[in-house]
């Protein structure tokens, strides 16, 4: 373990992802019980997403899943991996984070994205356009008034008014710039485009404003990271998620994650292939050593306080001794 590497905090955002002869259900519970384990291996928090309609997530409602989740631990930090601030009213979002940190206080984190549903027909199920993503600025100010109680309505957010829930920005499309005018936290990935996250590190630096609810820009990176006994273990555990990526590509349709075995049996198309393999390129994964000079070196290059871990995989087992693994590269210690 570098202190470069013992600088920054490390967290999880488990996707709830779907597995082949698992149901959604299962997925639910298998995110509820990593929390646990995570907990127990010292990371500072672990975060839930919001998906709509998508065969391979089964995170729909990352607010009721947070709720679970900070139910059954005790001490992690509890938090989205967003809420898609476009898709609801920011007085509704106020209101349940309001609920979340009275029941959970001090260990609830708001993390806010700007996306809104894949496709048309989920879109319009969510009766939200694209544009819908172009207001996004302003339902942040109209949601962070809700807690501040500076709503010109008349109306007040219960019980979120009042309420200390800190917010962080997805840094999709103009993410990082609105992150900065508001003095927020930004949050940022993949590892696959460095440069690209560096521009957008630089960018959010550059124009940030401090706020009464920062001071200074904080940063935290993104990405897959698979750790295990040798690269070869750990490049199977990349297999499952780069091989729906790519057939959601070819298909239109993202699937439940397939066991690393089948796929590497499979006849591909030219076109699948170089998805596939595109998919398995430029993450973090290795073993311990090469995994610890990697972070090491992505901590370096973008200044992060904070290393936010995105890895998905079919077998649940190996997830977690790769979280154990990275616990200890991180230097992490139990609560």
């Amino acid at each position: 373990m570098s202190s470069v590497t013992a600088s920054a905090r490390f967290s999880v955002l488990d996707r709830s992802r779907t597995r082949e002869g698992h149901d959604a259900p299962g997925a639910l519970r298998d995110t509820v019980r990593l929390a646990q384990v995570l907990e127990g291996l010292g990371y500072h928090r672990v975060w839930v997403s919001e998906h709509h309609g998508v065969p391979g997530v089964a995170g729909s409602a990352p607010t009721v899943l947070a709720a679970a989740v900070a139910a059954a631990t005790r001490t992690i930090r509890v938090g989205t991996g967003g809420v898609m601030l476009p898709n609801h009213r920011p007085l509704v979002v106020a209101e349940q984070f309001g609920v979340l940190e009275s029941l959970f206080p001090g260990r609830i984190d708001m993390g806010l994205g700007r996306s809104v549903g894949f496709t048309g027909g989920v879109r319009k199920a969510l009766g939200r356009d694209r544009e819908d993503a172009e207001d996004f600025g302003a339902q942040l100010d109209e949601l962070l008034g809700w807690f501040d109680g500076t709503s010109p309505t008349g109306v007040h957010a219960r019980p979120a008014e009042g309420l200390s829930v800190p917010p962080f920005v997805l840094a999709m499309g103009e993410g990082a710039a609105i992150a900065a005018r508001a003095g927020l936290p930004m949050v940022i990935g993949d590892f696959r485009d460095r440069e690209k996250m560096l521009r957008a590190i630089e960018r959010y630096r550059a124009a940030f404003r401090p706020s009464a609810r920062l001071r200074e820009p904080y940063v935290v990176v993104s990405g897959t990271v698979a750790v295990a006994a040798t690269p070869e273990e750990a490049r199977r555990l990349l297999v499952p998620e780069a091989w729906s990526m790519a057939y959601a590509r070819t298909h239109g349709s993202f699937p439940p994650l397939p066991p690393a075995g089948r796929v590497e049996s499979l006849t591909m198309t030219a076109k699948e292939r170089g998805l596939y393999e595109a998919g398995l390129a430029g993450h973090i994964a290795g073993t311990e050593e090469q995994v610890a000079h990697d972070l090491e070196t992505v901590i370096k290059e973008t200044g992060a306080r904070e290393v936010l871990v995105t890895t998905s995989t079919y077998d649940r087992d190996a997830l977690v001794d790769s979280y154990r693994r990275l616990a200890r590269v991180a230097g992490l210690t139990a609560p």
